[in-house]
C-alpha cells in the first residue's frame, strides 16, 4: 500500500466508522493523514494500526484518555512498561466496580421482579420503584 488508502477503505480494514475516524483525528488520537490533491485523506499501514490498536482498547472498554497515554507508550517500546501495567490495573478496579454494581443491579431487580401478585395495586415492581427505602442496597 505505498499510495495509502481512502477512508472507506480505513473504515474496512480497521473495523471502525468513518465518522469515528474523523473523530479520532479531530481530538488528536489519531493523525491527520496525508492527502490527495483533490483533499481526500489517504492513509497508511500505520495508521491502520494505530486504528486497530484503538479500537481493540475500545472493545476492551478503555476510556480515550487512557488510549491517548497507551497510544504514546507504545510508540516508546524501550520504555519499561509500568505505566502500561498501571493503567491497566486502573481499567481492571473500574471494571469489577462495574460489575458490583451490576451485581447490586441484577439483586434488586430480581428481587422486585419476584411479584405473584396480579394487580398493579399490589404490584412488588411498582412498590419498589415508588419506595427507595424498600430496596436492599442505598446506591445503585
Amino acid at each position: 500500500m505505498t499510495g495509502g488508502v481512502s477512508i472507506g477503505e480505513a473504515s474496512r480494514a480497521s473495523g471502525i466508522k468513518v465518522p469515528t475516524i474523523r473523530y479520532y483525528e479531530g481530538i488528536g488520537l489519531l493523525a491527520a493523514p496525508r492527502r490527495t490533491e483533490g483533499n481526500r485523506r489517504l492513509y497508511d499501514e500505520s495508521d491502520l494500526r494505530r486504528l486497530r490498536f484503538i479500537r481493540h482498547a475500545r472493545e476492551l472498554g478503555f476510556e480515550i484518555e487512557p488510549i491517548r497515554e497507551l497510544l504514546a507508550l507504545a510508540g516508546e517500546p524501550d520504555r519499561p512498561c509500568a505505566s502500561a501495567d498501571r493503567i491497566a490495573a486502573a481499567h481492571l478496579a473500574d471494571i469489577d466496580h462495574k460489575i458490583a454494581r451490576l451485581t447490586a443491579l441484577r439483586v434488586e431487580v430480581a428481587r422486585m421482579a419476584d411479584c405473584a401478585n396480579h394487580s398493579v395495586a399490589d404490584c412488588r415492581v411498582i412498590e419498589v420503584l415508588g419506595d427507595h427505602g424498600q430496596c436492599v442496597f442505598d446506591h445503585h
